[in-house]
């Protein structure tokens, strides 16, 4: 299995790794997968993400920063208490400048991006594998609002800055949480389950003036036991403001719009086309409403 990034100025980078060779082993096999099945668990993640919250759990961050080349002088702390306190660690705002044209839909997280359109019936595939609108958010009337639109799959991975936001200007709706399990969001999984309808996740309706009502949902993943998101209830909101955090591992944020309201942008249709995940950052033009 091959990974392939692309910046937006078009270069490819080769992004497969030693843990995406080990995953492919683990799902290409009935048995490792069977094994697998205990660690998919959201009780295993907690356990996880409590010893990760420890202070025993410092040691690790020195080698993940080494490994994972990363800068510590662009976050606001570099010292922490915990491993979990690193991993969500905050970037210093500059870092991340949010594009602040109304018609223009902003990345909401760091990550890998990949966009697909949603049929008139409500389908899309992620890769090799076919969704419907409706098996994602389990609720078949609200997935009709989306037939015609785009969803947007933003994948992090455990190198990415694991913070996200809001991204427009707008009202949100209260956060609707759907219980799973955990599986890796690796791409590799989603050829043998049907991962982004079997996952954890949770979501929340943006209603904007100008790109109508986006979905944004929150996607757990093997080791990613806490979504963690401000603001449960609904509440007025502002582009780029904070809207939360994953806990330790890599995860994924999905994207609905209406039809007609955003487009993805051309470099990232074309590389979802070829099999590439376009590399992003938090607050950088994905999409845009063309008048």
């Amino acid at each position: 299995m091959a990974v392939t990034y692309i910046t937006r100025d078009g270069m490819k980078i080769d992004g497969t790794t030693g843990q995406d060779h080990l995953l492919e082993v683990i799902y290409g096999h009935a048995l490792t997968r069977m094994l697998l099945r205990p660690f998919l668990s959201p009780a295993v993640s907690d356990i996880c993400g409590k010893f990760l919250s420890t202070r025993l759990s410092r040691r690790i961050i020195p080698s993940f920063v080494k490994k994972n080349h990363i800068d510590l002088g662009i976050y606001e702390k570099q010292e922490f208490d915990s491993y979990n306190a690193f991993f969500t660690r905050k970037i210093k705002a500059e870092q991340r400048p949010i594009n602040e044209q109304k018609n223009i839909l902003i990345s909401p997280s760091d990550g890998k991006v990949t966009a697909y359109p949603i049929t008139q019936k409500g389908r899309f595939w992620i890769k090799h594998t076919q969704y419907s609108a409706a098996q994602l958010l389990k609720d078949e009337r609200l997935a009709e609002r989306y037939m015609g639109g785009w969803i947007y799959v933003i994948r992090l991975t455990v190198d990415d800055y694991h913070r996200y936001c809001y991204v427009a200007d707008g009202r949100k709706s209260r956060q609707r949480k759907i219980r799973g399990v955990l599986h890796t969001v690796n791409p590799v999984a989603n050829d043998y389950y049907p991962i982004y309808k079997m996952n954890s996740r949770e979501y929340c309706l943006l209603k904007t003036k100008e790109l109508g009502t986006i979905l944004l949902m929150e996607v757990g993943a093997l080791m990613v036991g806490k979504i963690s998101n401000h603001e449960e209830d609904s509440a007025q909101v502002k582009r780029g403001d904070e809207k939360g955090m994953f806990e330790f591992g890599g995860s994924t944020i999905v994207v609905m719009t209406e039809p007609g309201m955003a487009e993805p942008d051309k470099d990232i249709i074309q590389n979802t086309k070829a099999q590439a995940e376009t590399l992003v950052k938090m607050g950088e033009p994905i999409g845009c409403k063309y008048e």
